[in-house]
């Protein structure tokens, strides 16, 4: 047995490694097993990251790094760095014997923080310098090596990550703010290089979202990426938080600060493509190894990127590891998987002749579809109080169901036919809003087929779509009207809702990566009065247990009353597990005020307003709030009852049934 000691939570050295000469630059040393090593190959080793990459040990009494790297093409393959000037050959990896394509060796002397690359001699005799796929540090931008680094950090988020299943659970309110950590804010004066750092950002974004009543955030990606203007979406450093705002400690610490203060993390994840900088995963060894070699399957068209290998046991114990990397090392609560549309389908953006069928002569990847319900399987049977959410836009089957029913095994899945229903519908003018009542009903007919979560991204603000408040139709108070009673639309429907930075606020521009929020838009009474209508609405999620409980099932929806299209006023209730709480939502989608509109209800209970989107702290009117206990009135007919209410132009209210079993005097 070696005499070896470890700094990390790492697996224990390979004992039957026999070390070929320590007098060497570097040692021939292994910390694979067996066992690890055909994991890895079958595409069953979900903790890759333990083994591959960089480790700070202590071999023979001697400190060290250890380097593993899968390399199957390469010749020959050596450490570079500023340790021995850049010169290629001085301290070479060896091959292991058992053809895994696996490179190794430990360099005495070799401490964390130092800057290294591989020098990789490829197919055909081709040199690259590649920075390590699973290093846990990278050096800033433009530079593009790869550090050695293990974590020194003490979390202090027990309590959370004890009880977050009941934060996390489908069973739980989701509204989710959407941040772009560079853009959300910058020092001023800004430029597109200056940058808050991880700990900045959170003292600020956190009491931010706290103060806003968002559950959660999801940070578009963080893994290490080197062009700005892709924003996080191709990346090269997939086991490594971003230095552009510091160390992956910092990051840690504002991950935790988030869980000190009750909030879940969701990080957006890309296992779908990656770009083909040099530096990068792309011909990593001279050779297609991580992406598909015929680029019918392993070119992306729309992102210029390359489409990762499901085929390759290698490849998929990269990925699933690299999923099961965040949620372990970083407590992540969800990882929001993009682009999972362009995985599942062979045809996804291509035209006749672009695209091969699958053995069955099918439109699936099947190897795709495979990898996503094994990834799936190890964070649902690994972690407790997780979700995976799938950024998926066509009708394929049971995305959010469980593989064991044949689902992809998602937790949730983006609801995009509502996005675009509801965004067509809001924009149009309100007298034609009575022919159109369907774009905003149908999303009713399915809302309980998947898991949905309710998103108005950053996809839907950019690229000359325009910021929010104008899509929508009118003068400026019928803008800012018609926003806000879109939101109220958007919190009572069931689902889980996600709100992309400065939407909260009504923004007047797109969003621009370069830049920073308008803050200063907060002086004006009618962006601060958006914000606070979206503020008391994530609030009043938490609050009422009608709105969350049943958020994916039919049983926590019914419609009440969409008789008047032509008015353009629509009800539907919202109700929790035993009924015993009960919410009203009415819609008025027109400028018109509808005073005594009269609902019909079915018992003596009465009804208070709880929300009214038309108050003069959000910017309304203030003349159309219901604020008195209302009293249902008996109609003639026995049994049958009614309530009558303001409803204010381009308004909302939400009346919640009081139930006297629940406030005892």
């Amino acid at each position: 047995m070696h005499h070896s000691k470890e700094k990390e939570n790492s697996p224990k050295p390979y004992e039957e490694v026999h070390f070929v000469e320590t007098s060497g630059p570097v040692w021939n040393y292994s910390i694979f097993t067996e066992e690890a090593v055909n994991n890895f190959q079958q595409g069953t080793l979900y903790n890759a990251y333990q083994y591959f990459g960089n480790k700070q040990l202590e071999v023979l009494d001697t400190e060290g790094t250890y380097f593993a790297v899968w390399a199957p093409n390469a010749t020959r393959v050596s450490i570079v760095g500023n340790f021995n000037n850049w010169r290629d050959g001085i301290h070479p990896l060896f091959v292991r014997l058992d053809k895994s394509g696996i490179w190794e060796g430990f360099i005495p002397g070799c401490k964390r923080g130092e800057v290294y690359k591989y020098s990789i001699h490829g197919f055909e005799g081709k040199i690259m310098q590649k920075g390590d796929p699973y290093a846990h540090f990278w050096e800033k931008k433009p530079l593009t090596a790869s550090i050695t680094w293990n974590f020194e950090y003490n979390w202090s988020d027990l309590s959370w990550m004890e009880s977050r299943e009941k934060h996390n659970s489908l069973q739980s309110p989701y509204a989710v703010y959407e941040v772009h950590l560079a853009s959300w804010m910058r020092p001023e004066p800004f430029d597109e290089e200056s940058y808050f750092s991880y700990w900045q950002i959170a003292q600020r974004l956190v009491p931010y979202v706290k103060q806003m009543g968002f559950t959660h955030v999801e940070l578009m990606p963080v893994m290490e990426y080197p062009f700005d203007g892709s924003w996080g979406y191709q990346g090269t450093g997939y086991f490594a938080p971003t230095s552009r705002f510091g160390n992956p400690e910092e990051f840690m610490a504002m991950i935790d600060f988030f869980h000190q203060e009750g909030i879940g993390v969701i990080l957006d994840w890309v296992p779908s493509h990656f770009p083909y900088d040099s530096h990068g995963l792309f011909m990593f060894d001279g050779t297609h190894t991580y992406e598909y070699a015929d680029m019918r399957k392993g070119y992306h068209p729309d992102w210029n990127s390359y489409i990762f290998n499901y085929r390759r046991g290698e490849v998929r114990s990269f990925l699933i590891s690299n999923a099961r990397f965040w949620l372990d090392k970083f407590h992540i609560d969800g990882l929001r998987v993009d682009a999972v549309s362009s995985m599942l389908k062979l045809d996804y953006s291509r035209n006749e002749g672009e695209w091969e069928p699958n053995e069955f002569g099918g439109n699936g990847n099947i190897e795709a579809i495979a990898f996503l319900k094994d990834m799936n399987q190890m964070v649902y049977r690994d972690f407790t109080g997780v979700q995976t959410i799938a950024e998926e836009a066509t009708n394929w089957p049971g995305v959010s169901r469980p593989t064991y029913a044949d689902g992809l095994g998602f937790g949730m899945k983006w609801m995009m036919g509502w996005m675009h229903d509801t965004l067509r519908y809001f924009k149009q003018d309100p007298l034609y809003r009575q022919f159109q009542q369907n774009q905003l009903t149908f999303s009713m007919m399915y809302y309980h087929d998947e898991n949905f979560m309710l998103p108005l991204s950053h996809d839907e603000v950019v690229h000359g779509k325009s910021p929010m408040i104008y899509k929508m139709p009118g003068d400026e108070w019928q803008k800012f009207a018609n926003l806000r009673l879109l939101y109220t639309y958007m919190f009572a429907h069931p689902g889980a809702k996600l709100l992309f930075m400065g939407n909260e606020f009504a923004q007047t521009e797109e969003w621009n990566y370069k830049t920073s929020l308008r803050w200063d838009l907060l002086e004006h009474q009618s962006h601060a009065g958006m914000k606070a209508c979206v503020s008391a609405l994530a609030h009043l999620l938490k609050q009422e247990p009608a709105l969350y409980e049943q958020q994916f099932n039919q049983d926590g929806f019914a419609w009440h009353d969409l008789d008047h299209r032509e008015e353009s006023v629509i009800c539907f209730r919202r109700m929790t597990k035993t009924n015993d709480q009960e919410l009203m939502v009415v819609l008025n989608l027109t400028p018109k005020e509808r005073l005594q509109w009269t609902v019909g209800v079915n018992s003596t209970e009465e009804w208070l307003e709880i929300f009214n989107s038309d108050e003069k702290k959000y910017w309304g009117t203030g003349n159309y709030v219901n604020n008195t206990v209302i009293f249902p009135i008996n109609q003639k007919n026995a049994g049958s009852y009614k309530i009558k209410i303001s409803l204010p132009p381009l308004g909302g209210c939400i009346l919640k049934r009081n139930n006297p079993n629940l406030n005892p005097p």
